[in-house]
């Protein structure tokens, strides 16, 4: 949209003038980004920030556009000007908020005497965010004063009962305590900094203007080591914030989480576990392909339409694509389906089988596996069955405990190569190298497969790696691998495995707390490793 017409789409943008957008980004959760401001950014012909900003909203960027380093152009917003002058949509981004502690109102100014169009996108403020990140609150009741600082002004700022916020703290948190105390507030005024707020590397230390050096110690953080943007609040709020942190007490909070698995497959871990204050990484073990004949699954499908079969078994999400993907091919859908009774091995399937709009009628209320799917089929039965015969579509590498189950039970299984599963490429070396060094808190197995492809491709994780299974086959898979198991879900779904993940988390976190000790996640627990601040 040009801000002078308010005309939208490709017409506007053939006979509007190019404009400049100066844009707020927020923090750095990516979730605290303006509506507006993400609009924008998915529109921009040219988009000049400093790397660490834009880098985390590449996503969002058109293909084609142009991201320039703000400190290459040393804050001349001449190439802004020469990109709007072109019919070009150019956009500034900023950490934060635009007018604060930025250069935003000198730049459009600058666009305003060379007549250019321009548009200021507010950001959420460090100063208001990171704090509420850190379960502070600046006033209460609807009352109090607060005022916002860098750190550079901290010598002249005099005490007062209101909530005082340092932006740039990251400077030295030390020395900011001793020039306000210098500056007549008090020793025991609460102080406290946090680094990386609203990120997965947030970390907060609480304590008193007089004791910040001691305070930091005790918490493990080492000022040689401590990096990245730090803001700092005095005042009565930071002594709610043991009890309002909500952030950083999440129970995976910034746990490093292996999820070896195909990229469609792990989408929705991670979102489960990104909600549990994870950092997922997802790193492909398998690939799954086509069969190298499709004979067999052209037959099978037009058995399923003809009434060859009573029942289908699907034993994977798989399964349930491949004979998706082949109905779409001959333009057929679930109806196709009629009269043919649907087993799913578990809730995973199951759902997927209810996208296609299909309601299974038999999944597994126990042992949700080729196992337990056996022990719940029933019989066949000659009067009640008209037909004896199961399409069994499956992986190539699929065992033959259920087919012989079933023939056990008086069913003709059809077993059909739906698709084929090979192993992935290995992962780059510094994956390989934190795998197999420590790096990552945990890592989460969702098949027996997934055990033995990540250690084909990759190695054994470190011994201090927590281990989460699926299931007691899984976990049985991964121990005689010569890996110590010590998270098993209570039903196989990755949901119940995240879940149970997360109370293992828990747990480690409750425990620190309870001896006294800093919160430490398992990678910063192997030999020579120290709490840092990024």
């Amino acid at each position: 949209m040009n801000p002078t017409t308010g005309k939208t789409g490709k017409h506007a943008a053939a006979h509007s003038p190019g404009w400049v957008a100066f844009v707020g980004a927020g923090p750095g959760d990516d979730g605290l980004l303006t509506v507006r401001a993400a609009d924008l950014i998915g529109r921009a012909d040219l988009i000049v920030a400093a790397p660490w900003v834009s880098e985390r909203l590449t996503h969002l960027v058109k293909p084609g556009a142009t991201v320039t380093d703000s400190d290459a152009l040393q804050q001349d917003p001449k190439l802004l000007i020469k990109a709007a002058k072109a019919g070009q949509l150019a956009i500034r981004l900023y950490s934060g908020d635009p007018f604060m502690f930025c250069n935003a109102a000198a730049d459009a100014a600058a666009c305003a005497k060379a007549k250019i169009g321009f548009e200021i996108i507010p950001g959420i403020s460090a100063a208001a965010a990171v704090p509420a990140y850190a379960g502070i609150p600046l006033t209460s009741d609807g009352s109090g004063d607060v005022r916002i600082i860098h750190a550079g002004e901290a010598s002249r700022v005099s005490a007062s009962d209101g909530t005082l916020v340092i932006l740039g703290a990251e400077t030295g948190p030390v020395d900011l305590g001793k020039m306000l105390i210098a500056a007549g507030w008090p020793e025991t005024a609460p102080f406290a900094i946090t680094w990386n707020g609203t990120t997965t590397e947030q970390h907060t230390v609480v304590g008193a203007l007089g004791t910040a050096a001691a305070d930091l110690k005790a918490a493990g953080v080492s000022l040689l080591t401590a990096s990245g943007p730090a803001v700092a609040v005095v005042g009565e709020g930071v002594a709610a914030q043991r009890l309002l942190s909500w952030y950083e007490t999440k129970p995976l909070f910034g746990w490093r989480v292996l999820v070896p698995r195909t990229k469609e497959q792990s989408d929705e871990v991670c979102d489960l576990l990104r909600a549990r204050g994870a950092v997922p990484e997802q790193v492909p073990t398998i690939a799954v392909e086509p069969p190298r004949t499709p004979q067999q699954m052209e037959r099978a499908v037009k058995g399923l339409v003809t009434g060859r079969y009573q029942w289908i078994g699907f034993t994977s999400v798989n399964a349930v694509r491949a004979i998706r993907e082949k109905f779409e091919e001959y333009g057929l859908d679930a109806r196709a389906f009629a009269g043919v009774k649907v087993a799913a091995v578990g809730e995973q399937t199951a759902m997927a089988l209810r996208e296609f709009g299909i309601m299974p009628d038999l999944v597994p209320e126990g042992e949700q596996s080729a196992e337990g799917l056996a022990d719940s089929w029933p019989a066949y039965d000659d009067v009640l069955d008209p037909i004896n015969r199961i399409l069994l579509p499956r992986a190539d590498i699929a065992t033959e405990g259920l087919l012989a189950r079933l023939t056990e039970l008086g069913w003709e299984a059809e077993d059909v190569t739906a698709y084929r599963t090979v192993r992935a490429a290995p992962p780059p070396a510094p994956i390989r190298e934190a795998i197999k060094g420590g790096g990552f808190d945990a890592v989460l197995f969702t098949s027996s497969s997934t055990v033995r492809n990540l250690i084909g491709i990759a190695g054994k994780p470190h011994a201090v790696t927590v281990i989460a299974c699926i299931g007691p086959q899984t976990a049985k898979t991964a121990a005689e691998f010569g890996l110590r198991v010590d998270v098993v879900a209570d039903t196989p779904s990755v949901a119940a495995l995240v879940e149970a993940l997360a109370a293992h988390g828990a747990g480690i976190r409750d425990a620190a707390i309870e001896a006294g000790e800093p919160v430490r996640k398992p990678s910063e627990r192997r030999r020579g490793a120290r709490r840092r601040i990024r």
